[in-house]
């Protein structure tokens, strides 16, 4: 048997990238995911096509987790599906990038109802789920941006703070129920995310290349690390880490520049 097995988790925002990694490194050990998107329809199929070829179910759910309406739909259809909710993993993420002196209130509340508010009151509709089955884990995925400064990221980096704060809050109010929350915060990953900044798009592999030879490990950070190191926090190993948010980026923070 392996170590998540039937366990019914969802991803926020699995169709691409870290969360469609993430949803099919569950499934490899044995849950069942829900893949959500809100947009690409067809990136969320696929998702769930190569879940079920691995041999276990997917549903695939439509919402945008920051309208509140469509976030309790969300809850409401797993519910109906599956009866229960093992774990959260809070990936979805969205956001302007720009100078803050060029930021305008929309992008700011997109960018905060998506990626933070999303995550209270995900948390709100996903624990019910998770007292039928006697406990659980959330894991939501934050950046280094969240405490340093990156070109244009004000409004994300701000978000990723707050979902960082909310993991607290909430990793000590929901242990007593037996659900752990914590956080992965990883540096440089090699996704299609990267390319919605100007410094990627202008350096490329160079900068990739920079940024792996100033991190102590010799790499960056790949979609795989993020799925194991998400998946440890969610087993019955980390039980004892709760409200935390483990940074990943090989050492590279670390260093004095």
């Amino acid at each position: 048997m392996t170590q998540f097995q039937d366990k019914i988790v969802l991803v926020t925002g699995s169709g691409r990238g870290i969360g469609r990694e993430i949803a099919l490194h569950f499934a490899r050990q044995g849950a069942h995911l829900v893949v959500n998107f809100f947009r690409n329809r067809d990136p969320a199929e696929e998702t769930a096509a190569a879940i079920r070829e691995i041999g276990r179910d997917a549903l695939v759910v439509r919402a945008n987790v920051g309208d509140l309406d469509d976030l309790a739909r969300l809850y409401a259809e797993i519910d109906a599906h599956y009866g229960g909710l093992d774990i959260l993993i809070h990936n979805a993420a969205s956001g302007y990038n720009r100078p803050a002196m060029q930021q305008k209130p929309k992008g700011w509340e997109w960018t905060m109802n998506i990626n933070a508010r999303s995550l209270l009151f995900g948390a709100q509709h996903a624990v019910p789920l998770m007292e039928k089955r006697g406990g659980g884990a959330i894991v939501a995925i934050s950046s280094m941006g969240s405490q340093r400064v990156l070109s244009e990221y004000v409004v994300v980096g701000t978000s990723k703070a707050a979902i960082e704060s909310l993991v607290r809050y909430l990793g000590v109010e929901l242990a007593p129920k037996q659900i752990a929350v914590n956080a992965v915060s990883p540096g440089m990953v090699l996704t299609d995310a990267l390319t919605h900044f100007d410094t990627f798009r202008d350096a490329g592999d160079s900068l990739i290349d920079e940024v792996a030879e100033a991190t102590p490990t010799g790499r960056i950070c790949t979609p795989q690390d993020v799925a194991e190191a998400v998946a440890f926090l969610c087993s019955p190993g980390a039980q004892m880490i709760c409200g935390q948010t483990i940074v990943m980026d090989g050492g590279h923070s670390l260093l004095a520049r």
